[in-house]
């Protein structure tokens, strides 16, 4: 008899989609983004301008070569800037946790609010942002708080041409507009990783591109 593959995190990533999906879906102020094969939604205005501004400035203090768990900055897979925001500054705390109340989790499962900034030419090929269990790097993740269940990424400016968030498998460009979050599910709601949220930040041809995302664990984030 053929063994069933183990799936980490399988029923907390079903449970959590669940929740969060009809806390959205709920919501008048969240715009379910029409695909049938996953959970996304767009949440206009939920930055303020001078939020925006603000965390563009922070985010050009702490900003350095990105880089991936299995390739370095050097392999061009992803070469823009980023960089942790300090999660105990207040004002850092009180984005993070309207971003917590709008999905409806426990903060403790949310990972630091990471800043990312993107220069012309500068791009995040296509990727997920679920892990891959199968990668050493794995090992350590299930240790710091498992599988990544939802992404909430947040657009801090509008960029001059370029810089739109490409769900490659979904055939859906979100071009950034300034103050806007989006939210996806990187799981199915079976709690299988979802390949079809596989997704690129395309170049950047004209002008500078700023977001900041959050991830979201299925434990405690350490």
């Amino acid at each position: 008899m053929a063994k069933t593959a183990i799936i980490p995190d399988k029923d907390a990533l079903a449970k959590l989609g669940k929740s969060v999906r009809e806390r959205l879906s709920a919501d008048p102020g969240a715009y379910q983004i029409e695909t049938d094969k996953a959970d996304m939604f767009a949440i206009g205005d939920f930055l303020t301008p001078a939020e925006c501004e603000r965390l563009c400035i922070m985010i050009d203090l702490v900003a350095r070569p990105s880089s991936l768990h299995e390739l370095g900055y050097d392999a061009g897979f992803r070469t823009s800037y980023s960089g942790d925001l300090d999660p105990e500054d207040s004002f850092v705390k009180g984005i993070s946790r309207r971003i917590d109340d709008l999905l409806g989790v426990n903060p403790i499962i949310g990972e630091s609010i990471q800043g990312q900034r993107y220069l012309p030419g500068q791009q995040f090929k296509p990727h997920n942002d679920w892990f891959y269990t199968s990668e050493d790097y794995w090992k350590l993740e299930r240790k710091r708080g498992g599988q990544r269940s939802w992404t909430a990424m947040a657009y801090l400016n509008n960029v001059e041409e370029g810089g739109g968030t490409h769900f490659t498998e979904l055939g859906i460009n979100i071009e950034p507009k300034a103050g806007v979050l989006l939210v996806w599910n990187n799981a199915t709601p079976e709690g299988m990783p979802n390949e079809a949220l596989m997704h690129a930040g395309t170049p950047v041809v004209k002008g500078t591109k700023y977001v900041i995302t959050k991830w979201y664990r299925t434990r405690a984030w350490k």
